[in-house]
């Protein structure tokens, strides 16, 4: 895929960019998802709506993530990445201009349409420059991933405590999200593809090797996905905390997050993808019951923070676990993120159906289910530890990202 022959300042050069590529894309996740209720009461919506509307986000990136291997195959990674990644910054002014329903759907799917593109070609610059260095940097690019979340929620609560109107936020933001972005894309690999490849296939069905595996996924990116859209939620209508609280109780959801990803690597070498994965459906399962008993923002605060941590390195576990279920690595990989983002795809939409139903509390206690799930299928994961030291060497084998 690419030259193996690249210098070795120019691989570390890369390794740096991508990560801050990671850090940028986290940052415009971050930014949007503190300003949730903002949008929510600007638009008028109840929380069904509500849900309704943040689904649009998965369904735009499940459609047009099969575009971006076919756009980097066209112009290279490079120019590619550039595109992408400035659509998606500058889409994250959408959503807060959104007067109603309709709109809001149709700002939601734009906005998930250019997060999964730039996500696909921007986990193979990744994977690219893992195989030329030799050994694993996924967890600690998540990481980043999760740091820029963590900046983009910080500013985020900082904006909602002052007030401020999220479109003015927004539009500052994804002016410097924007900047920073291209800046970084200067660095990353050029990867060209060879002139009798051919464009990669459109959909990869998930061998039946992944579905448990995938299935493990689902529920973590589940609690994630919840975790992140509804915490501010959470903590405003239940709990009758103040904007800029509910606003910091995602931020330190994303907080444990970028801390247990930028930790994750050394986690696992020492006791494994299994116990790992059971002592985090466990510590995740702890974190959501105490969201549901919570009576006072505190616990729930505290609660939504367990779960971060729970959680946090599952993912990256369930693609390393797929690149050893079956003698197709790509495939098997991609099925697994492609089940996984039908549970980003089902999250919203389900949370805030139960909430309309009855109430967010109940929508949590089923977020606690999934995250306990996790701790009794962890065993499904020890495809990933019987390959031991071959995951980055599975890894670099993989022609393209896990999605």
């Amino acid at each position: 895929m690419g030259d193996v022959s690249r210098p070795a300042g120019e691989v570390r050069r890369a390794r740096y960019a991508v990560a801050a590529v990671f850090a940028v894309h986290g940052a415009v996740t971050g930014s949007f998802a503190t300003r949730v209720p903002w949008i929510q009461e600007h638009a008028g919506l109840s929380a069904g709506q509500l849900g309704f509307a943040l689904a649009f986000t998965a369904l735009g990136a499940s459609v047009a993530m099969p575009l971006a291997g076919r756009i980097s195959h066209r112009f290279g990674s490079r120019t590619a990445l550039r595109g992408l990644l400035a659509l998606w910054t500058l889409s994250l002014v959408l959503p807060s201009l959104a007067p109603n329903l309709l709109t809001l759907c149709l700002g939601m799917f734009a906005y998930g349409a250019a997060s999964g593109m730039a996500d696909v070609v921007m986990n193979a610059l990744g994977v690219e420059v893992e195989r030329l260095l030799g050994k694993s940097i996924m967890s600690g690019l998540h990481g980043m991933w999760s740091t820029g979340a963590l900046i983009g929620s910080a500013a985020g609560t900082l904006a909602a405590h002052l007030g401020s109107d999220a479109r003015l936020h927004h539009l500052l933001a994804a002016a410097v999200l924007t900047l920073l972005g291209q800046l970084a894309c200067a660095w990353v690999l050029d990867v060209q593809p060879a002139e009798d490849e051919e464009p990669p296939p459109r959909f990869a069905l998930p061998p039946r090797s992944a579905l448990l595996i995938g299935a493990v996924g689902f529920c973590a990116v589940f609690a994630e996905g919840a975790s992140l859209d509804w915490s501010a939620v959470f903590l405003r209508d239940r709990l009758d905390g103040s904007p800029g609280l509910a606003a910091a109780t995602t931020t330190g959801f994303m907080l444990t997050m970028a801390v247990a990803r930028i930790a994750g690597d050394a986690v696992v070498n020492r006791f494994g993808a299994v116990r790992t994965v059971r002592s985090g459906g466990l510590l995740a399962g702890v974190g959501g019951l105490l969201v549901v008993l919570a009576d006072r923002p505190p616990l729930a605060m505290t609660g939504f923070a367990l779960m971060g941590l729970g959680i946090a390195v599952v993912v990256p576990l369930c693609f390393a676990a797929a690149g050893h279920s079956g003698p197709n690595p790509s495939q098997a990989i991609a099925g697994v993120a492609t089940i996984t983002y039908t549970s980003g795809l089902v999250a919203p939409s389900l949370i805030g159906g139960v909430a309309e139903a009855t109430s967010l509390t109940v929508s949590f206690v089923v977020v606690t289910v999934l995250a306990c799930a996790l701790a009794g299928f962890a065993g499904v994961l020890r495809t990933a530890e019987r390959g031991g030291g071959e995951v980055s060497r599975q890894a670099a084998a993989v022609p393209g990202p896990p999605a």
